[in-house]
């Protein structure tokens, strides 16, 4: 059958061949956009531009990184291959300004509330991560029992959101906390203005894994009225600033949620499995009171769309990490309305896509 096959196959032409090897080495290095970004982050690049006003030509950029000269060609490369990625911008007369994308890597510079994701770019650029990758291969041949652990689980023996990872490496588990909380607090203020609907006659509010509080003062400062309690592990929970606004709880989400008239899970489901993730709605299910009472569940998380264009790569770039990483998945419409009928959830609806993500509410 396969001998048949292969007869059927057409030769590619010339031109298919030539275009095909282009491909080929696009794929193959593409890697180095990544090792380039993390890079401009390192040296400060985006910082740099903004403090030089937000253009700078590349003498400036140099002279203010206090990089040797000798290194003026190689840093012009660098910034080239970041303009023609779309992580800078640049014109004909050689001066590079800021995108939004590269604003998001300005130190000390919070838009809208939102950290700054330097923290982002150096945790999945970083040699424990990297090395989970290139282990993929491995991972997928050997036969292991469920639960099966991630390959960053398989290759370093630890476990990311566990105590085994502080002890693998404690600056890379504090990057990555880092990491997690500019990852999750991203994006609040446009939820707040493009959906504000979903906190209207709100009363309560439980954020179970709201780290240090940063989403639930948004959302009690654009809503006063709301009494906001954050849930954590009592580590992250320690850490957290006091400032009156919300009410700290240390526990645990698989365990007991504080009751409610709603919970938020903002980009927590993607790290869990689909039994983890039935587990962790159930408790919010007990945690709130009917849809009559208001009562329901705010998940904002990724829903794959293969009609999304350009944005359904990233979301399954985004799988493909959750699959590396952790034990967790991204999910599609379908994916997401299995889980919340084992939950025991009689309704859904998703109130609106903000770029990869979408904003959902579950109704017991």
């Amino acid at each position: 059958m396969a001998a048949e096959s292969s007869q059927t196959m057409t030769t590619p032409t010339d031109a298919e061949l030539v275009q095909a090897q282009a491909d080929l080495w696009h794929h193959c290095l593409s890697y180095l956009t990544p090792m380039a970004l993390r890079c401009a982050v390192q040296l400060g690049i985006p910082t740099a531009i903004h403090r030089l006003g937000g253009a700078a030509s590349l003498p400036d950029l140099v002279t203010a990184l206090s990089l040797p000269t000798s290194k003026v060609p190689f840093v012009g490369r660098l910034l080239r291959l970041l303009a023609a990625t779309g992580i800078l911008a640049s014109n004909e007369a050689g001066m590079y300004s800021l995108v939004p994308l590269s604003y998001l890597l300005v130190d000390g510079v919070r838009i809208d509330g939102d950290a700054s994701q330097t923290a982002f770019v150096l945790t999945v650029t970083s040699r424990h991560f990297m090395e989970a990758a290139i282990g993929l291969a491995d991972w997928f041949k050997n036969d292991i029992p469920p639960p099966v652990p991630s390959p960053f689980e398989d290759v370093h023996g630890a476990a990311l959101f566990e105590e085994s990872m502080a002890a693998l490496d404690p600056e890379c588990d504090k990057l990555f906390n880092e990491s997690l909380a500019a990852h999750d607090h991203m994006g609040i203020g446009t939820i707040l203005r493009e959906c504000h609907g979903i906190f209207n006659g709100l009363q309560s509010l439980t954020d179970c894994c709201g780290g240090d509080g940063t989403t639930a003062r948004a959302i009690v400062k654009a809503y006063p009225h709301i009494k906001c309690n954050v849930l954590d592990l009592s580590r992250v929970i320690d850490k957290a600033p006091r400032d009156g606004f919300v009410n700290y709880i240390a526990g645990d989400m698989f365990h007991s949620i504080p009751p409610a008239q709603v919970v938020m899970l903002k980009l927590v489901l993607h790290f869990w499995s689909d039994e983890d993730c039935i587990n962790i709605l159930a408790q919010c299910k007990k945690a709130i009171p009917t849809r009559e009472a208001g009562g329901k569940v705010i998940i904002i998380d990724i829903v794959v769309d293969s009609s999304s264009g350009k944005m359904f790569e990233t979301q399954l770039l985004m799988d493909m990490a959750m699959m590396v990483y952790t034990r967790g998945r991204q999910r599609d419409e379908q994916d997401w309305n299995a889980i919340f009928v084992k939950a025991g959830f009689s309704d859904y609806k998703i109130v609106k896509k903000l770029g990869a993500r979408g904003v959902i509410e579950v109704y017991p």
